[in-house]
């Protein structure tokens, strides 16, 4: 039985996956988001009132859901990638020294 849940969408397109286990599920988590880091970039953006560079937006975001846990990894337009937490107000996880935002959420998950 599948315990952990993972979505990820990009644009339009959505892709559900599931996984066993936190660590296959953080495996999975951190392929999708490695690929998309890879062929995903947005250009910036004039909305007249304000700016949208491509750092601000959020190109393709991976969710992840199990027991107790909702946690993420967003690619931002310029390939860039953040981990957070949360389900309605996500928390930004900050990496310490040496560490990817991928294994910022790692540490953070398996600690719980």
């Amino acid at each position: 039985m599948s315990r952990w849940r993972i979505t990820v969408r990009t644009g339009p397109r959505v892709e559900k996956l599931r996984a066993a286990s936190l660590d296959e599920a953080l495996s999975l988590l951190e392929a999708e988001t490695r690929s998309a880091a890879t062929t995903t970039r947005r250009g910036t953006i004039d909305a007249r009132i304000r700016t949208f560079e491509p750092a601000d937006q959020v190109a393709t975001r991976a969710e992840l859901r199990g027991p107790g846990v909702r946690a993420g990894l967003d690619v931002r337009g310029d390939a860039s990638v953040q981990a957070w937490t949360g389900r309605v107000r996500r928390a930004p996880v900050d990496p310490e020294p040496g560490e990817d935002a991928y294994a910022a959420l790692r540490r953070l998950l398996e600690r719980t």
